[in-house]
């Protein structure tokens, strides 16, 4: 109990008055079966020298690598002031950020936070973040269930993140919510809609694909609407950046748009923590999740910031409640609103243009290569799936011998593709780096038609 700060006298004071023999007394209706006692593996602390050493070692033992994985995280260059900044007393040690009682520099970050994602998505509302993409997109389906009030199926197609499907089916299915897959051209790797979809409440519209393919969002909208569901626009916000607005899609403009915030500013750090970001029409503002920052002026006239919507059950009856959602991801959303603020609309552009032509050059190089082809004939943003003549997982396993990582396996989520793989390229990555890349993948194919697997070595 180092971290706990009562002495043993006031632990024994406070179970006299409980009438508790002991501290194990207060868990005992937890089945014996469900204890894990001890932690016998875990081993002794290290100093803290000796920690900093043992840091230094596994750091070195990880090398360098050549990343050209995406799928959901991407290696975006993070300016060395955006963190710096992030992490600084006043944010860093913040109070909790959903509290009424949080600072108003913290406040007004959100607030600006909010504003720079409105302007983003061309949409009305933003809230002050959720957990990260998958979530926030589970939490649309939910938010557009509630707002169609008549159906409860949602149209997800098969070009949605595996991964967000997932998520999205774990958190709903015990709701009565039905999620209708779709199928997606074969050639073109764009949905498919269905003819007679029957009553459904929304309809998720990814922009980019998971496949990096650039849907027909207007048609999609607007097919939407005809349907009288709502459109839930999913979209990577560096692309926003380019390529048009969610708000201007179709004749009305999508209802919501969700996303992960991970490019604006959060390293890949293995997974997280990252953030969800969620805009909506000032329709349905009522239905969103989370909280809301909003702007005012106190009694003297002087301008201040305050919450202004907080849809959760600590806050309202519970049955009222759009979410149980927790918090905002507070420490994520200062550095991307510090990276935003920072590059501006023009430098965020130059990011997304110096991504997708990266992504271009790199696909032209591979696609001349005998035995990669390119699955789809369509626009793509800085995403391209590759089918290979060859195992995929021997060939990605090759490269990373050579300190490529080559792109991610999709041929298990997608086995219709054959052997494919899903390729990225940001601003991070320079014409020599692309160039090693098709290098090495032509050697390791040219290798391996010659010679039994795995024979190939620089």
């Amino acid at each position: 109990m180092p971290f706990i700060p009562h002495t043993e006298e006031d632990v024994s004071a406070m179970l006299g008055a409980i009438g508790a023999a002991g501290i194990e007394t207060l868990f005992d209706e937890i089945p014996p079966a469900l204890k894990t006692g001890k932690l016998k593996d875990v081993p002794d602390g290290l100093p803290e020298m000796a920690v900093a050493r043992l840091m230094q070692e596994r750091a070195s033992a990880d090398g360098f690598w050549s990343n050209f994985i995406g799928a959901g995280v991407y290696e975006h260059h993070i300016p060395a002031a955006i963190w710096q900044i992030t992490t600084r007393g006043e944010f860093y040690s913040a109070y909790t950020p959903y509290q009424a009682e949080a600072s108003q520099g913290t406040l007004q970050l959100i607030y600006e936070y909010q504003t720079m994602m409105t302007r983003l998505t061309g949409l009305d509302v933003s809230n002050a973040s959720l957990y990260d993409g998958a979530s926030a997109l589970a939490e649309a389906v939910l938010m557009a269930v509630r707002a169609h009030k008549t159906s409860r199926r949602v149209l997800v197609p098969k070009t949605v993140h595996p991964i967000y499907r997932r998520v999205v089916d774990t958190t709903v299915k015990n709701q009565g919510i039905e999620l209708v897959e779709l199928d997606y051209d074969p050639a073109t790797g764009k949905t498919l809609l269905p003819t007679d979809p029957g009553a459904f409440a929304g309809l998720v519209i990814p922009q980019p694909n998971f496949f990096g393919v650039l849907e027909d969002v207007h048609a999609m909208t607007d097919w939407a609407h005809e349907k009288g569901a709502l459109a839930i626009a999913l979209v990577n916000p560096t692309t926003l950046a380019v390529l048009e607005a969610p708000g201007k899609w179709g004749t009305k403009g999508a209802d919501i748009a969700v996303g992960e915030g991970q490019p604006l500013g959060a390293p890949m750090a293995s997974g997280g923590p990252y953030f969800g970001f969620m805009c909506c029409r000032q329709d349905f503002v009522r239905q969103m999740p989370g909280r809301i920052v909003g702007r005012t002026v106190d009694l003297d006239g002087k301008p201040g910031f305050t919450l202004t919507l907080q849809a959760r059950e600590q806050h309202i009856r519970r049955s009222k409640a759009t979410s149980n959602i927790c918090t905002n991801q507070g420490l994520v959303v200062t550095a991307a609103t510090q990276y935003m603020a920072l590059l501006g609309p023009q430098g965020l552009a130059k990011v997304a243009s110096a991504s997708h032509a990266g992504t271009v050059l790199l696909a032209d190089k591979l696609a001349a290569i005998a035995g990669v082809t390119r699955a789809f004939a369509s626009p793509y943003f800085h995403e391209v799936v590759l089918k290979l003549n060859d195992n995929a997982k021997d060939v990605l396993r090759a490269l990373r011998a050579q300190g490529i990582l080559g792109g991610l396996d999709i041929s298990g989520w997608y086995p219709e593709l054959g052997q494919a793989i899903l390729v990225c390229v940001t601003e991070t990555k320079t014409a020599a780096d692309l160039d090693h890349y098709a290098q090495h993948m032509e050697r390791i194919l040219s290798k391996r038609r010659e010679a039994p697997p795995c024979a190939y070595k620089n």
